[in-house]
């Protein structure tokens, strides 16, 4: 999968930190702006209990988990939409990701400075917004003019279509709303939104940055944004950016959720984070699980069984005749059935056996939508 969420917010909100405790790369963190100049680009394993419950019941010899891009994006000011700052790189580097973590502020410190010289969630996130905005409005308008005329006078019904959403589109955003409160009426009207590339249509994430005694509960900074976003389609999820850098550096497990549990939490923000970042692209996991491997694979929510064999090789898309599927659930159900002695050797084939015997495999077509969790095998012919 080639899909990836782009980290955004004004300068000296916690970005960078967060890119820093999510990702294998490591951007560069410094209380003055624009300190992240380029993009960076990182891939990160996604937490999921499941692939470590299967890695202890076939013990394979490797475990490969399912991945997610972050990319970690400048600052952005005022006026970035007119050039201000590094406002037209921000744009064209947001404008290629696939869904928008915008980072708010929601901390006091007077060690780290604010670009507007005070500390205001709601209205650094509508200075983003408004930039985001009247760059979306000049694509709308620009696009308006080149199909009013087909829609008008020449008859042409998909131009027809496309300009009623344009209008739409268009009298939201002058209303200071961004394209994703839009609601699209059917599938066609969701390619041709997907077609126009809008930044403020990308699903987006709220990422409340908080000091660690907000970590668990918030404050009054993210009931604001949470009182602000009520009318969007978007998640908030807060997190304590300082504090999971410093969890970041503890190395025994242990001591990880130990801390975690003297602040409140089962589990860290990242992890949340990550997992959140996963789903806010649409993306669902199959799982293959074996004595060589056990594996996470992605695939986009609502793929069938065809693409989601495509996803481990063409040939197995190419050459599809069926996918035997096992609910992890029932994998997991009957691996707990194994007595000692079944366990030894290839438990998961063990277990596959016994699920087969009960008639809990699924034998799948071509027309089989993949669902999360599913354990799949699949038979092809080239």
């Amino acid at each position: 999968m080639s899909l990836k969420c782009g980290i955004v917010g004004l300068p000296n909100v916690g970005k960078s930190t967060l890119f820093n405790c999510i990702s294998s790369g490591k951007a560069q963190s410094a209380n003055f702006p624009f300190c992240t100049i380029e993009p960076n680009v990182g891939s990160t394993s996604v937490p999921d209990k499941r692939l470590e419950v299967l890695t202890d019941i076939c013990q394979p010899k490797r475990t490969i988990p399912a991945t997610v891009e972050i990319v970690d994006i400048a600052g952005l000011v005022k006026g970035a939409s007119k050039g201000e700052g590094l406002g037209n790189q921000f744009l064209a580097n947001i404008r290629e990701t696939d869904a928008i973590l915008h980072v708010l502020r929601c901390f006091d410190d007077g060690n780290i400075v604010h670009v507007d010289g005070s500390v205001d969630p709601v209205r650094d996130k509508e200075v983003v917004d408004a930039e985001l905005q009247i760059k979306d409005l000049e694509t709308v308008e620009n696009r308006i003019k080149k199909v009013e005329k087909m829609a008008t006078t020449g008859g042409d019904k998909d131009a027809k279509k496309l300009l009623a959403l344009l209008l739409r589109y268009r009298e939201a955003l002058l209303q200071g709303h961004s394209c994703r409160t839009v609601a699209l009426e059917n599938a066609e009207e969701e390619q041709m939104a997907h077609d126009l590339f809008l930044i403020t249509s990308k699903p987006v994430m709220y990422i409340c940055n908080v000091d660690e005694a907000s970590a668990a509960s918030g404050n009054a900074y993210v009931d604001a944004v949470r009182a602000a976003v009520a009318g969007e389609n978007a998640e908030i999820l807060v997190i304590a950016a300082k504090t999971e850098a410093e969890i970041a550096e503890i190395e025994e497990y242990e001591d990880r959720q130990m801390f975690l549990e003297e602040m409140g939490l089962s589990e860290s923000g990242v992890v949340r984070l990550i997992q959140g970042a996963y789903k806010l692209l649409g993306l669902r996991t199959f799982f293959t699980a074996g004595a060589d491997e056990c594996r996470a694979w992605t695939i986009v929510a609502g793929d069938k069984a065809p693409r989601a064999a495509g996803v481990i090789h063409t040939d197995f898309e190419r050459g599809f005749i069926r996918a035997e599927v096992i609910k992890y659930e029932d994998f997991v159900k009957f691996a707990e059935g194994l007595s000692a002695e079944d366990r030894r050797g290839d438990a998961g084939a063990r277990v596959e056996a016994a699920v087969r015997a009960a008639g809990k495999m699924g034998i799948e077509g071509k027309d089989y939508v993949v669902q999360d969790g599913d354990i799949m095998h699949f038979l092809f012919n080239v």
